[in-house]
């Protein structure tokens, strides 16, 4: 099976249901399996350690996920127009890996929610590439093929899927649709990158 990383960070869970739509882009697709993780928070005073298994939602991440993922989706609330620190606090520990070239070559996309209209959710998918490009993986966006693309009041951007979360409101259609598009996208692409 061709197995689809997709990682991410919630703290009020729109992220996370926004994890579970791209999951279920990269099921529809034959011959590729979606793997959520998650990563656990940090602590702002102290270094704190995490449970090993949260109490709820998906496990942790680890870098053996990363090494043997054939593709990945990362994801994060926006953060003053980047991503939340747990998130980079992870990407920051797989030097490692960059060492391996283990994601070279593979594909990735980006997601992320915010609270407000104009909370930096573009700038917030930028932030999320960079590490990306730096690991030498092969970056999909959203066309504009994705009829939902040019239909959204909400969120949605080529840069990939986003998330307007006014008063944890949930997902509109659009939102889901280009969710479960970018999950299909990096399924499709990993697989044939595969054969090729």
């Amino acid at each position: 099976m061709t197995k689809i990383l997709v990682l991410y960070f919630s703290r009020n869970g729109a992220t996370a249901e926004m994890a579970n739509h791209i999951a279920r882009g990269v099921d529809a697709v034959k011959g590729a399996e979606a793997v959520i993780r998650t990563v656990p928070d940090i602590s702002s005073v102290c270094e704190k350690t995490a449970e090993s298994i949260p109490a709820h939602g998906a496990i942790y991440a680890t870098l053996e996920d990363l090494k043997h993922c054939d593709g990945l989706a990362l994801g994060s609330p926006t953060h003053f127009g980047n991503m939340a620190a747990p998130l980079k606090y992870f990407i920051d520990g797989t030097t490692e890996i960059w060492f391996s070239g283990a994601l070279a070559g593979k594909p990735a996309g980006v997601f992320t929610s915010t609270g407000s209209m104009h909370g930096g959710q573009e700038s917030t998918l930028l932030s999320m590439m960079l590490p990306l490009l730096h690991h030498g993986m092969l970056l999909l966006g959203l066309p504009y093929t994705e009829t939902a693309l040019r239909e959204t009041t909400s969120g949605g951007t080529p840069y990939g899927p986003s998330h307007l979360s006014l008063e944890h409101s949930g997902l509109t259609d659009h939102e889901k649709k280009l969710c479960m598009a970018l999950g299909t996208r990096l399924a499709k692409t990993a697989l044939l990158l595969k054969q090729a």
